[in-house]
């Protein structure tokens, strides 16, 4: 350092001139990196505004379901963040072209690598705009139930009925069978399977069943709950109570209030609800035993 620069001179010339890198012959300084980060910090700060105004004074005056409203301010974010990144980058003139090309030679080192990120990337674009599967959605996949509470670009967060949360990768939900019982309408219809004993009287069971089905005040009145007698079991005659519900959420509480109620209805009208048995022939025979 020369006698007559001061510290702070100093400090100011590797802040503005001293290159930490060079981005295909643009030289990137320290004064480079903090103005490409505020550019980033404000276009954050400005997604938040803008979403926090189209949240409270757009979105509430247009009544859009929570799935498009998350959709729509997902966007809004990523497109705000977008051009605070490009903006950063031009105020620094470091090209697009010139990070298009960095990209470019890592996709070619680690391509292999970023293939599930890149895969998992583009199914959260489509699922945004698609939205087989959305926010709020009742969901079933590989057996499992849950809310869908988030949808990020690379991954979908599911809360399941026991408040834990599954985190999938969005292209699982593209590729894989998943059940929405909120897609279209989120009416369910539920099956409550029962056995009673032979030589029941089937009419009596039958009238029993449609009763426990239209006292329940979460049944919906249509579609009626209606029965099926499905077979002759092995130790039981076999119905099924189908009663239609409004929303897939209320499936397991409706089945237990429906079993506690028809298994007070059979109690108190005599219909016996049977134990599995089997029954035993045996066979007995003379065996004439002869000595030497």
């Amino acid at each position: 350092m020369p006698e007559n620069e001061s510290i702070w001179e100093t400090l100011g010339h590797f802040y503005t001139e001293v290159v930490l890198f060079n981005i295909q012959n643009v030289g990137v300084t320290l004064s480079h990196l903090v103005v490409g980060l505020f550019s980033v910090i404000v276009a954050m700060i400005l997604s938040a505004v803008v979403r926090s105004i189209l949240r409270k004074r757009v979105f509430k005056r247009l009544k859009l379901d929570k799935g498009m409203e998350y959709a729509l301010l997902k966007f809004t974010h990523y497109v705000i963040l977008i051009i605070g990144i490009y903006i950063g980058l031009q105020s620094i003139n470091i090209p697009l072209g010139a990070l298009v090309g960095l990209f470019a030679v890592i996709g070619v080192g680690i391509g292999f690598g970023l293939q599930n990120l890149a895969a998992n990337f583009t199914s959260g674009v489509i699922l945004l705009i698609e939205r087989p599967v959305k926010l709020g959605d009742r969901v079933e996949l590989d057996g499992v139930w849950g809310d869908v509470v988030r949808i990020n670009l690379r991954t979908t967060v599911i809360n399941t009925p026991d408040d834990v949360s599954i985190i999938v990768p969005n292209s699982k939900l593209l590729d894989e069978y998943v059940t929405n019982f909120s897609y279209g309408n989120p009416r369910i219809r539920i099956r409550v399977p029962v056995g009673v004993a032979y030589g029941s009287d089937v009419e009596r069971v039958t009238r029993l069943l449609i009763e426990a089905g239209e006292k329940n005040s979460k049944v919906m009145a249509a579609p009626k709950p209606s029965v099926l007698f499905r077979e002759f079991g092995d130790s039981s005659l076999n119905f099924e109570l189908l009663c239609w519900i409004p929303r897939a959420d209320m499936k397991f509480l409706v089945i237990s209030e429906l079993n506690y109620a028809i298994d007070k209805a059979f109690r108190e009208n005599g219909v016996e609800i049977p134990f599995p048995q089997r029954d035993l022939h045996l066979r007995s025979s003379n065996v004439k035993l002869s000595g030497g």
